[in-house]
């Protein structure tokens, strides 16, 4: 039996566009958001195997995440840096993660603005 392995799987700088805030013109035209996911998954077999099969395709997330972000219509990073959670928390390999979304432009002065929320598998 393979002893376990903890590997972390990062996309990084997911650049997307999507309808995001609360104000009137937020809510009319596209912005920019670049999206960090933080996957941890256990990576014994397909540290051994070298088998697509045994490990997490990240291509299977970014997709998901790309349809969510460019489709949705949220008012609040919170919301969508938690449904983005949601969605990386459903792949069966997933033990936990943390989703980080920065909104560029969002306050004068500051390169961007960012929400980070994490999770585990079995958390309510």
């Amino acid at each position: 039996m393979t002893p376990s392995r903890h590997m972390t799987i990062r996309i990084k700088n997911l650049r997307l566009q999507t309808i995001i805030g609360t104000y009137e013109h937020e809510r009319h035209d596209k912005q920019n958001v670049v999206i960090n996911v933080t996957i941890e998954t256990d990576g014994s077999r397909s540290g051994q195997s070298d088998d697509l099969n045994d490990t997490l395709n990240y291509v299977v997330i970014r997709d998901r995440i790309v349809e969510e972000v460019q489709t949705s219509q949220y008012f609040l990073l919170e919301k969508l840096a938690t449904r983005i959670l949601e969605i990386v928390l459903e792949e069966p390999k997933v033990i936990s993660a943390t989703v980080e979304i920065d909104k560029p432009g969002a306050l004068h002065y500051a390169d961007s603005v960012s929400v980070s929320v994490s999770g585990a598998r079995g958390e309510s």
